[in-house]
């Protein structure tokens, strides 16, 4: 896991009776075996293995949070993260590790972010992650709903492509 990844998820989630974020991150990348078994159930297509994405938390129905290795000779810090749902909701969520920290840090999870602007989210900064985000990708600063806008205007197609590999 990149130490910033890390660092952010290590305080843990408030999930405020539904009112809070609802995400368990993982203290490690879901292997590649594990990967596969899910990526095959999820799109009920045998012949993937979901190689293209490295799993790092899940929501509590079992949606699951990744980077999505879509650009090629990337470090994974640069990579999107995609939210895969439990119902077959997709979304990029953020372009990259440092939006994704903003994220956190303006109180949305995955999910959260995924359901924008739809979902009744209440977010609630959080000062730790803030401090964490303003440390690891000051440069970077923007409100939830810019990174969310920003990652979906990098990539309309998302969701389109997630269905073409279902079955």
């Amino acid at each position: 896991m990149p130490p910033p990844l890390s660092e952010a998820h290590e305080i843990g989630f408030d999930y405020r009776d539904g009112d809070g974020v609802d995400f368990e991150p993982y203290p490690n990348f879901l292997d590649e075996h594990e990967t596969a078994d899910w990526w095959r159930a999820w799109t009920g297509n045998a012949e993937l293995d979901g190689s293209e994405f490295r799993v790092f938390g899940q929501d509590g129905t079992g949606g699951l949070a990744a980077f999505w290795l879509v650009r090629n000779g990337e470090p994974i810090e640069q990579q999107p993260v995609v939210f895969l749902g439990s119902e077959g909701q997709t979304a990029v969520v953020a372009q990259n590790l440092p939006a994704y920290l903003w994220l956190l840090a303006d109180g949305f999870g995955p999910w959260e972010a995924a359901q924008y602007p739809e979902h009744e989210h209440q977010p609630r900064p959080d000062a730790r992650r803030t401090e964490i985000a303003e440390r690891r990708a000051a440069a970077h600063r923007r409100s939830a709903g810019e990174v969310i806008t920003a990652a979906r205007d990098e990539f309309p197609d998302f969701e389109e492509l997630i269905d073409s590999m279902c079955r």
